[in-house]
C-alpha cells in the first residue's frame, strides 16, 4: 500500500512529513509513503517579510493544489500557516491533527540569556509582528529586524552577529532535532501568547476520500484537534489576516478547556485581551461544537472592545509600508 504526501522541501517540512509517515505506519505495517516535493512562492523569495509576498497562505496553496490535481494523497501543513480568512480548496479538508508539540516560543541567544537580560538596544531577529508587539512590551528599548528564512538559516545569523537574538517555535527546533543543542529560553504565554495553532500539523485531503480519511483518523489526537478548533474558531471570528497581531492559545486540563487570545495595532500601541474557559468532556460528541463556541465568544470579546478595528488599521499600514519598500 502507497500513499502519496505533498510537502515543501524545507528541512523543517521535509521531517515533519517523515514523522507523520512513521506514525502512520505504526498502524499500517508496509505503508510506503512517498513525498511530493513543492517548492513554494514563500521559499522562492527570501528577501521581503512573507506578508508583503502573499502571507503564509503562500505556504499551504501551492502544497494543496498538487493533492487537488491529484499528484499527492495528502498534504502536511504547519497548521498556524493555515489562513483563517481563506477556506480550503473545495472539496478538501483538514482529515487529521497529530498530537501537538509544545505551541510556545523561544528567545534564541548564543549563550542562552534570558528576555530580562538581553543589552540595552539588542537587535532582535523576527519578522512576526505577534512577537515584536508583544516582546517590546516587555522591553521597548529592543530593536527588532527582519529576518526571513529557513530554520537552520536564522540561526546560522545568529551566529554570524546579524542580531543578538532571534524568536523561533518551540516545535520547529523540536521537530528539526536541534532544539537540546541549541542555547534557548521558552517564552510563556504571559509573555508571549503563541501564533494560532502553532505546534499542530494539519493533514489535508479530499473529503470524499473515506478510505484515506479512515487511515489518516488513526493518528488524530482528539485533545489537540479540540485546542485548534478554539483558536481557529476565534481567528475566522475575528477575520484575521497575514498582517494582523493576533495570538490564540487554547489550554486543556483537569476537564476544562480556556482560551487566551490577543489582538493588537500595528504598532503595538494598543493591545486587547480576552480569556474565557468552558467544562469539556473531551469524549463527547458535542466535544468540538463547544471549542468551536468558546472560540467565537472570545473573539466576540475582543471585538467588543474595538479588536476589526485594530485589525483594518493593520492591514492598511501593512499595505502602505509594502509600497514604501517597493
Amino acid at each position: 500500500m502507497k500513499l502519496r504526501a505533498a510537502t515543501r522541501r524545507s528541512n523543517l517540512a521535509l521531517r515533519q512529513t517523515r514523522w507523520v509517515g512513521e506514525q502512520l505506519r505504526r498502524h499500517f505495517p508496509g505503508l510506503v509513503v512517498e513525498e511530493v516535493h513543492v517548492e513554494t512562492k514563500g521559499d522562492r523569495i527570501q528577501d521581503r517579510p512573507l506578508a508583503h509576498v502573499g502571507g503564509k497562505g503562500l505556504f499551504v496553496s501551492e502544497v494543496e493544489a498538487v493533492v487537488v490535481r491529484g499528484e499527492a494523497d495528502f498534504a502536511v501543513h504547519s497548521l498556524k500557516d493555515v489562513p483563517g480568512d481563506v477556506p480550503l480548496a473545495e472539496g478538501m479538508g483538514i482529515l487529521s491533527v497529530p498530537v501537538r508539540e509544545d505551541p510556545r516560543d523561544a528567545l534564541i541567544t548564543v549563550e542562552g540569556t534570558d528576555l530580562a537580560s538581553l543589552g540595552r538596544g539588542a537587535k532582535v531577529g523576527t519578522t512576526s509582528r505577534r512577537r515584536v508587539v508583544q516582546l517590546q512590551r516587555q522591553r521597548p528599548d529592543l530593536e527588532f529586524i527582519p529576518l526571513r528564512g529557513n530554520i537552520e538559516t536564522r540561526l546560522r545569523k545568529l551566529r554570524e552577529g546579524h542580531c543578538d537574538a532571534i524568536v523561533l517555535a518551540v516545535a520547529g527546533l523540536a521537530r528539526t532535532g536541534v532544539l537540546a543543542e541549541t542555547p534557548h529560553v521558552v517564552l510563556p504565554p504571559d509573555i508571549c501568547l503563541p501564533a494560532v495553532g502553532q505546534g499542530a500539523l494539519a493533514i489535508e485531503g479530499a473529503l470524499s476520500d473515506a478510505r484515506l480519511s479512515e487511515q489518516l483518523k488513526a493518528i488524530e489526537d482528539p485533545t489537540s484537534r479540540i485546542r485548534i478548533t478554539a483558536e481557529r474558531a476565534m481567528l475566522q471570528k475575528l477575520e484575521g489576516n497575514c498582517h494582523s497581531s493576533i495570538a490564540g492559545y487554547a489550554s486543556a486540563a483537569e476537564g476544562r478547556l480556556q482560551l487566551d487570545a490577543m489582538v493588537a495595532s500595528y504598532d503595538g500601541d494598543r493591545m486587547l485581551s480576552a480569556t474565557s474557559d468552558t467544562y469539556l468532556d473531551l469524549t463527547s460528541p458535542d466535544a468540538i461544537q463547544q471549542a468551536q463556541q468558546l472560540g467565537e465568544d472570545v473573539a466576540e470579546h475582543l471585538l467588543s472592545q474595538g479588536a476589526r478595528e485594530l485589525i483594518r488599521q493593520a492591514e492598511l499600514l501593512a499595505v502602505q509600508n509594502q509600497l514604501t519598500s517597493n
